[in-house]
């Protein structure tokens, strides 16, 4: 009997053990955005990744996609737990898969901001907008992916909308990249002018030096909130806390300070700051503006559904405005 009890015993602890070891290594899917290739990408973040598994006891697994619209999806369907991704699209995460913001990156320098631009390649002769604008009609032109802040939205708004233009309409021809390959694709000549943004241009002229020496700024945005993190807003309160004590003490205390902001740099990083779903406040207000901008620039429409949409659109702003 006494054998039996104790052969109990063992079998209980085991099963225990097993579970305590499952719990360990419960895996979390990191979603990253490719803004280049995911090679690249690869090399960059699996040290960040394997520390933050290392630090936190989860096993943290890199979830790659090939535009905006696979990591938005992938949280509405859990399959991505976390991610880095612009404002755009976490707006869509918050709105549509659940998400929330809970950290921003910061760059090298501590800044909270980053910038869109539009480019050309040098030998072209395009300096500025006015020389674009005054060429469209013999331009192809690549925008960014349509959930993205800085390659699509910001652009959309300031450079095309209010300045009255349709870029699908002014150019020869347009079609749509990541940020890299718009960058290559000027550089190489494949495409005239493309969407792109400061944090791009540092990462080319490390990988691709002679390529960003030949591309040509021709538009500068105003400073756009950096990207937030975001995760499943229905994530455990432990993995939450686990996550966020990693987070906001990465490259700032612990052991191996020095080391974790070199993993940062590589990333174009310096440590993160908390947040929340305010900061996509800014971002919102623009998308809404643009939104009105192209409504009021429609004489197709009816003059009461304008007129109702617009109402629709100046009521949201003042809510977001509160």
């Amino acid at each position: 009997m006494f054998s039996r009890l104790l052969s109990g015993l063992l079998v209980s602890a085991m099963l225990l053990g097993s579970a305590l070891t499952a719990q360990a290594q419960q895996t979390l899917n990191f979603g990253i955005i490719s803004t280049e290739s995911s090679q690249n990408l690869k090399s960059r973040w699996d040290p960040f990744l394997e520390d933050m598994s290392k630090a936190t006891g989860l096993k943290f697994k890199a979830f790659f996609a090939s535009d905006y619209a696979g990591i938005i999806e992938g949280m509405r369907f859990k399959k991505v737990d976390l991610s880095w991704v612009g404002n755009k699209g976490a707006i869509m995460m918050v709105d549509r898969a659940n998400g929330e913001v809970f950290a921003q990156t910061r760059d090298v320098e501590g800044n909270v901001g980053y910038y869109s631009y539009m480019i050309a390649n040098k030998k072209s002769g395009i300096k500025n907008l006015e020389d674009m604008f005054a060429r469209a009609s013999e331009l192809t032109f690549s925008n960014g992916d349509p959930n993205s802040t800085s390659g699509f939205l910001v652009p959309g708004y300031y450079v095309f909308a209010k300045n009255g233009k349709d870029p699908k309409k002014i150019f020869k021809r347009m079609v749509a990249a990541n940020h890299e390959s718009n960058a290559l694709a000027v550089a190489n000549g494949q495409v005239d002018v493309a969407t792109f943004n400061n944090e791009g241009m540092g990462r080319l002229e490390t990988v691709y030096p002679d390529k960003a020496a030949q591309l040509e700024i021709i538009w500068k945005s105003p400073l756009i909130p950096s990207d937030p993190l975001v995760w499943r807003k229905d994530l455990p309160e432990e993995t939450k806390k686990k996550i966020t004590d990693f987070i906001f003490s990465y490259g700032v205390k612990g052991e191996n300070v020095e080391q974790a902001r070199k993993i940062l740099a590589a990333l174009q990083w310096g440590p993160f700051v908390k947040s929340d779903n305010s900061q996509l406040i800014p971002l919102r207000q623009l998308e809404l503006f643009r939104a009105k901008t192209v409504l009021e620039g429609n004489k197709d429409m009816d003059a009461k559904e304008k007129a109702a949409k617009i109402a629709e659109i100046e009521r949201k702003l003042a809510e977001l405005g509160k």
